[in-house]
C-alpha cells in the first residue's frame, strides 16, 4: 500500500481505506476464482493496482466523465481508477462471468458506488462513454474497431475522447495503423520500479 501513497500522496482517508482493503479481498477471492496468477498475487499493488493507476498520470478525469473498462477481468484497471476518481462513472465488462463476479463482489465490499458491471463481449455493449480503458492483450486495431461505436461525441476532458490502453513491450507495429494519432507514453517516466521499464500507456483519440 505504501507504494500507492508514494505516487499518490493526496489520497483521502476513504481512498486509503479502500485501497488497503482490496489486498485481503483479492487474496481471498483468488483462492476460489483465479483472476490473478497465483505467483503474482503477492505483487498486487505493484503489478496491478499501481499499473492501473498509470492511466491517471496521463489524464486526470474530470467530474462527470464516463469510462468503460473492456476486458476488466478481476477489475483492472477499473477498480483502482474508480477508487481514485469517485466522481467518474465506470462500466466494467468482461466475457467471463466468474471474473465479473469477483470484481463486483470486491467493489461492493469496499463501498464503491461509481461502478457498474456487465457480463458481455465488447461488441454487445452499445452505451456511449468518454473513454474506453483496457489492460487486456487484444491488438490495438481490433480493440479500436470494437469500441469506436462506444465513444461519446461530447468532450469534457483535457484530451479528446478515445481509447486508453495499458500495454507492454514493442508497440511500433501496433500503433502504425493509427499514423500520428496514437500517443505512446512510457510508464517508467512516472514510476521508477523495474517492473515499469517496458510498460506503456497507449492513447488513441477516436
Amino acid at each position: 500500500m505504501q507504494i500507492i501513497q508514494k505516487y499518490f500522496p493526496d489520497l483521502t482517508e476513504k481512498q486509503i481505506t479502500q485501497f488497503t482493503a482490496i489486498d485481503v479481498l483479492y487474496k481471498e477471492w483468488n483462492t476460489k476464482i483465479n483472476v490473478i496468477s497465483r505467483k503474482d498475487i503477492e505483487n498486487l499493488y505493484l503489478h496491478h493496482v499501481l499499473h492501473s493507476l498509470g492511466i491517471a498520470k496521463l489524464l486526470r478525469f474530470k467530474t462527470g466523465t464516463t469510462i468503460m473498462d473492456i476486458g476488466t477481468g478481476g477489475g483492472f484497471p477499473g477498480i483502482p481508477l474508480a477508487i481514485l476518481f469517485p466522481e467518474t462513472e465506470f462500466l466494467m465488462i468482461d466475457s467471463i462471468g466468474k471474473k465479473i463476479k469477483v470484481a463486483q463482489a470486491i467493489a461492493e465490499s469496499i463501498g464503491l458506488v461509481n461502478v457498474r458491471f456487465r457480463h458481455c463481449r465488447g461488441e454487445e455493449e452499445k452505451g456511449k462513454f468518454d473513454f474506453v480503458v483496457s489492460r487486456a492483450v487484444m491488438p490495438l486495431t481490433d480493440l479500436a474497431k470494437i469500441v469506436r461505436k462506444n465513444i461519446s461525441e461530447k468532450q469534457i476532458n483535457a484530451l479528446p475522447n478515445g481509447l486508453i490502453c495499458l500495454k507492454g513491450g514493442e508497440l511500433q507495429h501496433e500503433v502504425l495503423p493509427f499514423k500520428n494519432k496514437a500517443m505512446v507514453v512510457d510508464l517508467k517516466s512516472y514510476f521508477k520500479e523495474e517492473y515499469f521499464i517496458t510498460k506503456k500507456i497507449v492513447y488513441v483519440p477516436l
